[in-house]
């Protein structure tokens, strides 16, 4: 879609998406120049937000709970399991085995977010620890297959222990795991 098909449909919907928004930025950005035409409908794109005729929807953030759950759940059996032996599990594979697995728990405020992890706790923790226990089973008997397997790198390629920590600061800054008496 171009700049002149993405204002039309602003014009015609009344607003401006965050998607929207990206690909007019992707798409000037990649041009070495912009043509007449392009220039023109990004002018009454801008005329048109000005006067409210289009309104830009914000960006909402939001965090998937169970991620937390799932992550703070794989940690603890992972270390538990490599206490005890010379097994080594990537958590990153079994948190993505059992959230494919669960149903998301999305939420937009903090208190949405509690009443996510609230909900979980008393609907659906062994769930959360059954599909972790089977994605620890699957990671076990896995086959070698795709040696080749590039595992995605974040920005900076930080060890895992401060991925994890920032992930979790990322989604969940407030959360603090339950301590074991």
């Amino acid at each position: 879609m171009g700049i002149t098909e993405i204002v039309e449909q602003a014009l015609q919907d009344g607003y401006l998406t965050p998607t929207m928004e990206a690909e007019v930025g992707r798409i000037c950005d990649a041009a070495a120049e912009l043509s007449v035409e392009e220039y023109m409908a990004l002018d009454k794109l801008m005329g048109s937000l000005l006067t409210g005729e289009v309104v830009a929807v914000p960006r909402k953030q939001f965090i998937n709970v169970m991620e937390e759950l799932v992550l703070s759940d794989a940690i603890t059996r992972v270390a538990e399991i490599q206490q005890t032996s010379d097994i080594s599990l990537d958590v990153g594979d079994i948190a993505a085995y059992a959230l494919n697995r669960l149903p998301p728990l999305y939420a937009t405020t903090e208190e949405g977010a509690n009443y996510q992890r609230q909900r979980a706790r008393e609907e659906l923790q062994e769930l959360i620890k059954s599909q972790v226990e089977e994605a620890i089973a699957r990671y076990l008997d896995r086959p070698e297959f795709y040696p080749e397997r590039q595992a995605i790198k974040a920005k900076g390629d930080a060890g895992v222990a401060s991925q994890l920590s920032s992930l979790l600061q990322d989604y969940a800054p407030d959360y603090e795991p339950a301590q074991k008496v």
